[in-house]
């Protein structure tokens, strides 16, 4: 069987004060009863039933002890001092007691420093009251001492009690706070990879589908070409399909991987460097473009790795961008290494009746928090009577 506590804390809070207000009465009915209610010396000359009424009201207040304990402690004072004329009793100085508890401990804040006040004050009091009153000093002290409890222990257990509970609310909101953190944490890093998923997913269509798309229409509009002509392109169809393939197939595995061992089902692939730049070249070549190099990377010494891929990403979207809105059309390829700044620069003509732009949208907004992840920054815009896209990246701290 459950012990009774646990039990009575469940309760809703106005059965748990007519519990204890009805087990005060019984406790008080049975000190009557027995003849142990007589504090100070000679016999108890109130009839009984005065006593039961006595008790009834007082515990009947009890039901109040939570929402105005203030109140009822005052209310209750008046009504002591009249009892205590007539004559103290036991069970009385055991609700008075229970009403010092509740009212430090469920009062405001203000009313609990007061109540450690007040008790300090009616230590003393008691004191006094009892040296006067008694003709015999030793006598006089004994009582007010064995009043004291009655007086020091409520206010003192309720300060402590209410206290606990205050730092129990106080860590309970702390956890709340570091769980809300935690949950923002999880969100932005979920939101955070849903971008850097959705860039790399741009990549490969934009990039790759995109290209594929352009060399299809190149192939089917050239029946009479050179077969030599037709032929490369178809490679560079196939070329783009393959590498298309490759890079979806590793984002599908790292997604599909068990992220606390780090397996995955497909054997991950390197990242994309500009030391494949000669494929994206002959692509975009393929795909019509006339495209000039001008590099100088490879004299210097390695690049870091995210530098390097995002130079390679943000040249194979500019040259896609350069196709897809100025075929035909001559584009320049400029990436270059000096005081710790790595330059990318492409470079392309517009074509009359082209859009005043290559690329507004997802993949211009792609290349620019690429940049901006590595540290750097892009431009993007007409320049000359062409498209020019410049991004800045540094290579220390990368």
């Amino acid at each position: 069987m459950p012990p009774l506590v646990p039990r009575l804390s469940h309760l809703p809070q106005w059965k748990q004060d007519l519990v204890i207000a009805a087990g005060t009465w019984i406790a008080g009915a049975l000190v009557y009863l027995s003849g142990m209610q007589v504090l100070l010396n000679g016999p108890d000359t109130t009839p009984l039933w005065i006593r039961l009424t006595e008790l009834t009201v007082l515990c009947s207040l009890e039901m109040l002890r939570r929402k105005v304990p203030l109140a009822v402690l005052c209310a209750l004072a008046v009504v002591i001092v009249d009892i205590v004329a007539i004559s103290p009793s036991l069970p009385i100085l055991v609700v008075f007691t229970d009403f010092l508890y509740a009212t430090t401990l469920y009062g405001s804040r203000r009313t609990s420093r007061t109540m450690i006040g007040i008790a300090a004050i009616g230590t003393l009091a008691v004191v006094c009251l009892a040296l006067i009153l008694s003709s015999e000093w030793r006598t006089a002290i004994v009582v007010a001492f064995a009043l004291l409890p009655f007086l020091v222990t409520p206010v003192w257990w309720a300060t402590n009690v209410r206290q606990q509970r205050d730092i129990a609310e106080n860590e309970r909101a702390n956890a709340m706070q570091v769980a809300t953190i935690g949950q923002l944490d999880r969100k932005a890093a979920v939101a955070g990879e849903r971008s850097k998923m959705a860039r790399d997913l741009h990549d490969v269509i934009a990039g790759h589908l995109s290209a594929i798309a352009i060399q299809s229409e190149a192939a089917l509009s050239m029946a009479n070409a050179d077969p030599k002509l037709s032929r490369k392109v178809l490679e560079s169809v196939r070329e783009n399909s393959v590498s298309a393939l490759e890079e979806m197939r590793a984002m599908i595995g790292l997604l599909r991987g068990d992220p606390s061992t780090g397996d995955s089902e497909i054997e991950p692939t390197a990242p994309a460097r500009l030391a494949e730049l000669s494929k994206l070249v002959e692509s975009a070549r393929a795909s019509g473009l006339d495209v000039e190099v001008r590099s100088t990377v490879d004299e210097a010494p390695p690049l870091p790795a995210a530098v390097d891929l995002t130079a390679y990403r943000i040249a194979q979207e500019a040259l896609t961008n350069a196709a897809k809105h100025a075929p035909g059309g001559r584009a320049v390829l400029d990436i270059r290494r000096r005081g710790g700044i790595l330059t990318v620069e492409v470079r392309n003509d517009l074509q009359p009746g082209s859009p005043d732009g290559n690329g507004t949208g997802l993949g211009l907004l792609n290349m620019r928090e690429r940049a901006a992840a590595v540290g750097g920054v892009l431009a993007a815009g007409p320049s000359g009577g062409g498209w020019l896209v410049r991004a800045e990246l540094p290579l220390e701290g990368s």
